[in-house]
């Protein structure tokens, strides 16, 4: 069931940066989980709403609003806090899935609060939300391979070869991970795809 007439009582936040620029880069794997799970659920996030483009659909009982932001990262949280607000959307049932550099790349973490992390656009979300206590599935992407390489040319690279395959089984972890965590809840999800990286080993 891809809708309902009930109120949407989740959120789940893709992060990355609009426009043909930035696809296929580091920093927008989360946009490439959405475009995974938009896929395995057959629908389109296309739908502009509250700053991002957005669908709706049902996962379990649960009404659930998906959102890729359109603000560019560092102002993520106007998006969310748009939705949120309209939809009163307690900051626990905010999902939020980015990039994360201090993994490998493949590896999936998810976590039901925590610190930014360095990432932008998790520090505008919680700056906006005004906590750090939501969930958040965090993909890895990898470190610079060296101490001189600048991290915003890191995360703005895009993914190639071993990497591309990587980061794809990784994304379409990460939207089972989603349903897995909205409907049979964050415990079930963590013990499940926490160490799941099907990737190489790094």
């Amino acid at each position: 069931m891809l809708f309902s007439s009930r109120p949407v009582s989740w959120l789940v936040v893709f992060l990355g940066n609009p426009g043909p620029r930035y696809e296929g880069t580091r920093h927008n794997a989360g946009f490439m989980a959405a475009d995974a799970f938009a896929k395995k659920h057959d629908l389109s996030i296309n739908r502009s709403r509250f700053r991002a483009l957005t669908a709706s659909c049902v996962l379990g009982d649960q009404s659930v609003l998906l959102m890729k932001p359109q603000t560019f990262m560092n102002l993520s949280g106007k998006a969310v806090g748009q939705a949120a607000r309209f939809y009163k959307i307690p900051p626990e049932h905010v999902l939020v899935v980015s990039d994360d550099v201090s993994l490998p790349v493949g590896a999936l973490r998810i976590r039901t609060k925590g610190s930014a992390g360095g990432h932008n656009g998790l520090k505008n979300i919680i700056s906006v939300l005004g906590t750090d206590a939501f969930p958040r599935i965090r993909l890895g992407v990898g470190s610079p391979p060296h101490p001189e390489y600048e991290m915003m040319d890191w995360v703005l690279s895009v993914f190639r070869n071993q990497d591309a395959e990587d980061m794809a089984n990784a994304a379409s972890l990460a939207a089972d991970a989603v349903a897995c965590l909205i409907t049979e809840g964050p415990d079930r999800a963590m013990n499940l795809y926490n160490h799941r990286h099907e990737g190489r080993q790094s």
